[in-house]
């Protein structure tokens, strides 16, 4: 954020910048959401709602399940939140004492890192590789605990991941949902970069498990990132005390997001269209990233974004990320932010922008690298 507070001072000053700095579509929403909410506005009444959300939102979710994963979700089970940070709150605090540990990848988000710690829980950063295939495994876990002495009460999961682009597949999902059931942990599968996988295969944890707490967003595939509107799938038996904890923390999500989330459930054909131009980003830079000495650290599988080896070049990439903005105006964000220990050498592109800036933005930095 801090990087792309800059983008935006340079930018507010004349600058040419072009930002792939932060996982922001560049698209609207799609169009029959904002038709909703214009006919919602001209109406005029705007107001609370049930906390866990409207009835008409948690059933066209429940239909969203069984449309593209073949399940039966009881809508009672939903929970609609305000963006899925709201959602993170409400799991952690709902499922968590003081001072317990809960897992999360490293290279990962780092709001994980950041909200769990503000709750005085034990973030414990478990390294992901090529010899994990990226992802959280059973045994990584196992590993995890003994180097750091701890007892795990909870495992976050990210597929896609962000910033790795990793997807984990369903045997994998399986082989941690099983896992953390053998062992009483909690096991909360971030889903919100869901749709957006470009290879490998995507599945939700709720195909493997009725315990996964599943935290999904409006946010990404559907570009309403400024809605601030996500939702939660939660075991029967948590719905009460997330309900509890939302009614105090948030009252309700907004509603005019709720409505043009309704509608936005339906604008498949639309967001695919977006999803297309996303793969085309992709493409471009799988073929000339490598070229130019900035080769992916992980599989760009999913969600929108390339992790790259930067350490041919820097081991600074906070430096790196200053020097790219201030001298050819192309913002990334350094690697630091997802990994303390090793992400001196890495840095995060985002490649949601328009194809037209995509391609601007690579030939920069290959002029600047030579």
């Amino acid at each position: 954020m801090d990087v792309l507070a800059e983008a935006t001072k340079r930018r507010a000053g004349g600058h040419p910048v072009i930002s792939m700095a932060v996982g922001q579509p560049s698209h609207p929403a799609p169009q029959a959401a904002l038709q909703a909410a214009r006919e919602a506005l001209a109406e005029g009444r705007i107001g609370y709602t049930n906390a866990l959300g409207t009835a008409r939102l948690k059933s066209a979710l429940a239909w969203h399940y069984r449309n593209r994963h073949g399940l039966e979700i009881d809508p009672a089970r939903i929970a609609v939140t305000t963006g899925s940070s709201a959602g993170f709150n409400l799991a952690f605090l709902s499922l968590f004492d003081a001072g317990d540990a809960v897992a999360i990848a490293r290279p990962g988000y780092p709001a994980y890192r950041n909200i769990l710690g503000a709750l005085g829980l034990k973030v414990v950063e478990v390294p992901v590789s090529a010899e994990t295939h990226f992802t959280l495994t059973p045994e990584s876990l196992e590993a995890a605990q003994r180097e750091n002495d701890v007892t795990l009460k909870g495992v976050l999961l990210a597929s896609p991941a962000n910033p790795t682009g990793t997807v984990t597949g369903r045997d994998g999902l399986k082989a941690l949902a099983d896992y953390c059931a053998a062992h009483s942990i909690a096991f909360i599968s971030d889903e919100i970069y869901h749709g957006l996988t470009f290879a490998s295969e995507e599945a939700s944890a709720l195909e493997l498990t009725d315990e996964a707490i599943v935290i999904n967003s409006f946010s990404k595939y559907y570009c309403m990132t400024g809605w601030r509107i996500g939702w939660m799938v939660l075991p029967e038996r948590l719905v009460r005390p997330i309900e509890r904890v939302a009614q105090s923390l948030y009252i309700s999500p907004p509603e005019l997001s709720q409505i043009a989330a309704t509608a936005a459930l339906g604008a498949a054909e639309e967001l695919d269209k977006v999803k297309a131009s996303y793969a085309a980003n992709r493409d471009l830079l799988l073929d000339r990233l490598p070229k130019i000495g900035l080769a992916p650290a992980s599989p760009m599988d999913g969600a929108f974004y390339a992790y790259l080896d930067v350490s041919r070049f820097t081991n600074d990439s906070m430096g790196f990320a200053k020097r790219m903005l201030t001298e050819i105006n192309v913002a990334a964000t350094p690697g630091l932010d997802f990994d303390p220990l090793e992400g001196h050498r890495t840095l995060r592109v985002s490649y949601a922008g328009s194809q037209a800036e995509i391609a601007e933005a690579v030939e920069r930095i290959a002029a600047w690298l030579k």
